[in-house]
């Protein structure tokens, strides 16, 4: 049968791979099979659970092949009549175990007489007691000939699960499902429509060919004009059901600019997360199991260079970084940096007295883009008073806007300012009213001392 050579070219091959490569992990296989009273329904020349009984059988025989793969079998709607109703109607009939399990599972294959409901929901909480406490790639194989009849939510279930990490995203066979239904089992995992014997053949070697076949992938990240050059960049493969991490690695190419090779679990639905600044996210990633796959991501880069003429009196002076028309903070990058960004506009917010804000700086492919500022001047307070002030720049139109406060403690005050023209108003801690407050104009520049004196013009 096609199942058995598949898993037998499989086989042949997996002892070569295994020699070269580190050990994989440890696969369990849990089948769990509608036993209900619907299976018993016509199916071609035989009945649909006639047809199961058959293919799992040889399935499971195939798989004794393997060294690292355990298999187990449970059961729903087996044990009572449809009259009763039970909910609660299902049973591991064969658990997992490391020695060879494959007669016991075709021994019990042949007592199973379909006979109640549906309870999916249930059986799929009941699963998460079938596995072994530990850290192997569990896998559950749903056979269905109907929907839930109990009223359960077996897609909340399986979500649930799969974020507990119980096993990974489900494989879900339906059998005889009008179309129209087939949207209440795809939430369960990745479904199949068997619509005829072969096909439910053909698809359990798809089955068995995702769930133990090596995959690999490239990633090739392009620039504008899709030239897979970028590079150096972390790339994050995130399971599109959970959110969690998976995968990091850092991207690699060959002295030929060929992307490395990288191995991943096919069973695993990804979206891929390449870290640049800002993120690519490439959602959905189409993984053909068994074969390479060639990732292409769009992600050109430029740079942003700043930089400050002369000595910073700041110390290290930091520039908030923003996508163009956004407010939200993208990067905090330091002066005298280079940073990475896409190609595109950004807007600058540069922490200096007062703020400096440029915006739509360019980022272009392959270039660097270098911002400068002036060096600062700087504000000379020699008096020794305490009293409240501050300083406020002053615009061509005489408008003020607030700078900065002045300490309430001041003793020979030095503040660094950008060049431009500046208001300091100060009200001594002694002086009695309001009216004694002193206002007094300066201007700022670059690299320069201005000194003021409180009170004394």
């Amino acid at each position: 049968m096609a199942v058995l050579l598949v898993l037998l070219i499989l086989s042949a091959g997996g002892a070569a791979i295994a020699q070269e490569k580190k050990q994989q992990p440890k696969t369990r296989i849990l089948f769990l099979l509608d036993a209900s009273g619907s299976m018993l329904a016509k199916w071609e020349d035989s009945d649909r659970m006639s047809v199961a009984k058959n293919l799992l059988a040889h399935l499971v025989d195939s798989l004794e092949s393997y060294d690292n793969v355990e298999v187990a079998l449970r059961v729903y709607g087996h044990q009572f009549g449809r009259e009763r109703n039970d909910c609660k109607d299902t049973k591991l009939e064969v658990p997992f175990t490391p020695e060879n399990n494959s007669n016991a599972i075709r021994k019990k294959l042949e007592q199973i007489v379909p006979r109640g409901n549906t309870p999916i929901t249930y059986s799929l909480q009941q699963t998460a007691n079938d596995f072994p406490a530990d850290k192997a790639r569990n896998v559950i194989i749903l056979i269905t000939d109907g929907l839930e009849s109990c009223g359960g939510d077996p897609c909340a279930v399986s979500l649930a699960l799969q974020k507990n990490r119980i096993f990974l995203r489900p494989f879900v066979i339906g059998i005889g499902i009008d179309p129209q239904y087939e949207q209440q089992l795809s939430c369960i995992g990745q479904y199949f429509n068997a619509a005829d014997v072969k096909t439910f053949e053909n698809v359990l070697t798809e089955i068995v060919t995702q769930t133990l076949s090596e995959t690999t992938v490239s990633v090739e990240l392009l620039d504008e004009q899709n030239r897979p050059v970028e590079t150096n960049l972390n790339m994050t493969f995130v399971n599109a059901v959970t959110g969690s991490t998976e995968y990091n690695f850092v991207h690699y190419k060959d002295s030929k600019g060929k992307a490395d090779v990288l191995e991943i679990d096919a069973l695993v639905p990804y979206n891929l997360v390449v870290n640049t600044t800002p993120v690519v996210v490439e959602k959905n990633l189409q993984i053909k199991p068994g074969k390479h796959n060639v990732i292409r991501v769009k992600s050109p880069q430029g740079e942003l260079y700043l930089r400050q003429d002369g000595p910073s009196p700041y110390g290290t002076l930091m520039a908030i970084v923003r996508q163009h028309g956004s407010d939200q903070t993208l990067h905090v990058q330091a002066f005298g940096n280079r940073h990475k960004y896409l190609t595109g506009k950004y807007d600058l917010e540069i922490l200096t007295l007062p703020r400096i804000y440029l915006e739509g700086a360019q980022v272009k492919q392959g270039e660097a883009n270098t911002i400068t500022i002036p060096p600062p001047g700087q504000l000379a307070i020699p008096s020794q008073m305490q009293g409240y002030g501050s300083i406020y720049e002053v615009d061509e139109a005489g408008r003020q806007s607030w700078v900065c406060n002045l300490p309430e403690d001041n003793s020979r005050v030095t503040v660094a300012l950008q060049p431009g023209k500046y208001r300091l108003v100060y009200r001594m801690k002694s002086a009695q009213a309001s009216k004694f407050t002193d206002v007094q104009d300066f201007t700022i520049r670059s690299g320069a001392t201005t000194n003021v004196k409180i009170f004394n013009r």
